[in-house]
């Protein structure tokens, strides 16, 4: 019974894991949020982007930071997160 078990089931929860973890670490993606507030600050500097823009963007890519920092400490007892 419990080999059937393993065999059966030890798949599927394994592969549940995978992208379960897959999906952490695409939401909270903290360097590709970096990323992102440097593109925007080029894109200031270049003159694509007015400074009301630029600061109400780099003032939500900061929120967004903040939470990813807080979410990926706060799963990382209980999800593997690569970085």
């Amino acid at each position: 019974m419990f080999l059937v078990d393993d065999l059966l089931l030890r798949p599927l929860v394994s592969l549940g894991n995978v992208i379960h973890s897959m999906a952490i670490e695409e939401m909270y993606d903290v360097d590709a949020l970096r990323d992102e507030r440097k593109e925007n600050r080029l894109l200031y500097e270049l003159g694509e982007l007015s400074r009301e823009e630029y600061e109400r963007r780099q003032e939500e890519i900061r929120d967004q930071i903040a939470l990813a920092e807080e979410a990926r400490e706060h799963l990382s007892g209980r999800v593997e997160v690569k970085r």
